[in-house]
């Protein structure tokens, strides 16, 4: 989102401007609409929603993260269709584009640690300590933030070449040559966290899996809808990542090397940058689905929404039935998955 590709003297390269200034701008403006509606509802819901749950204090930081994600989407749609100044442009390759991924990684991270939340508490729950407090979860929340600002920050203080009216600006041409440095590693680092925070989910969730069957499967009573349940909050959040996420970062580090790397043609350039950018739009689409998975996850999200709407929320006989038969420590797997 911050950087096109980069043009050589002998060989200028330039991107198709039905695609760039017209389709993924139209692209954008539906995912800001959806996101910002969703979204909005999500914090006007979590605003009754207690932070009883080191969990639900890290869905609260998902909420904000996409919500502020979903506020630079306006600076890209004008700057990339070429209906704002041209000092918007630059405002978008300095600020909002780092702020975008900023925001884009702490959902990532956050998701991370509500994998890693569920697994110490469903499939290791006789261990009790201060990880799970609330408390040290707002703390954690706080280093998230504060990491994920400080390596984002040298992008935007070392983007500080001078821009012109007239010139057609690449973002990679207003970093000077510590900032592209730094981009790349910045780069490395953002693919990094997303690939462990990966790994970390499929190993969390399959391990919380085994564990749920297991334990319902001695009790022979409610297992199949208990599986069921199991099943469509681990795959409502895989599906995310899956279709979302690891899309763009196959994309991310040949992108990188073609804007800094001296040995590609304009006709790759221009393919992965056309792979870049939709791969992007579909991580920012990540901010429409999000909602979905809190109606999913969380059970006091669903029963404030639906005391909201005014709709009867449904299994509540099912699950007032499964407690009789499990302890408090499943009933919490399975109601607040």
């Amino acid at each position: 989102m911050n950087a096109t590709t980069t043009a050589t003297p002998a060989e200028p390269c330039f991107q198709n401007t039905l695609i760039t200034q017209r389709i993924v701008p139209v692209l954008y403006f539906l995912v800001f609409i959806a996101g910002i509606l969703l979204n909005g509802v999500s914090g006007w819901i979590f605003f009754y929603v207690p932070s009883s749950k080191s969990f639900i204090v890290y869905l609260k930081s998902i909420v904000a993260a996409d919500f502020l994600m979903s506020l630079t989407f306006p600076f890209k749609i004008l700057g990339d269709s070429g209906l704002g100044p041209w000092q918007l442009r630059v405002f978008v390759c300095r600020v909002s584009a780092v702020l975008f991924y900023v925001n884009m990684y702490v959902s990532i991270m956050f998701f991370g640690l509500i994998s890693f939340d569920r697994y110490y508490k469903i499939v290791r729950p006789l261990l009790t300590s201060f990880i799970q407090s609330v408390t040290y979860s707002k703390l954690l929340s706080m280093v998230v933030w504060v990491f994920m600002l400080l390596l984002a920050l040298p992008n935007i203080i070392l983007t500080n070449q001078s821009a012109g009216k007239g010139m057609r600006i690449q973002c990679m041409d207003l970093k000077n040559e510590l900032g592209r440095k730094w981009h790349k590693v910045s780069n490395y680092i953002f693919v990094g966290i997303f690939w462990v925070v990966f790994l970390l989910l499929i190993m969390f969730y399959t391990a919380i899996t085994k564990k749920i069957f297991k334990s319902h499967l001695r009790s022979r009573k409610n297992s199949i809808s208990v599986k069921k349940k199991s099943s469509r909050n681990i795959f409502s959040i895989m599906f995310v990542f899956i279709v979302c996420f690891v899309p763009y970062h196959v994309t991310r580090i040949p992108y990188t090397h073609s804007q800094l790397g001296p040995h590609y043609n304009c006709q790759s350039k221009e393919t992965l940058f056309y792979a870049k950018e939709f791969t992007l739009l579909l991580s920012a689409a990540n901010v429409c689905l999000d909602p979905i998975i809190y109606f999913f996850l969380c059970q006091p999200f669903r029963e404030i929404l639906c005391k909201k709407l005014h709709v009867p929320l449904k299994a509540q006989h099912d699950s007032e039935s499964s407690k009789v038969k499990r302890g408090n420590a499943m009933q919490e797997s399975t109601d607040t998955f």
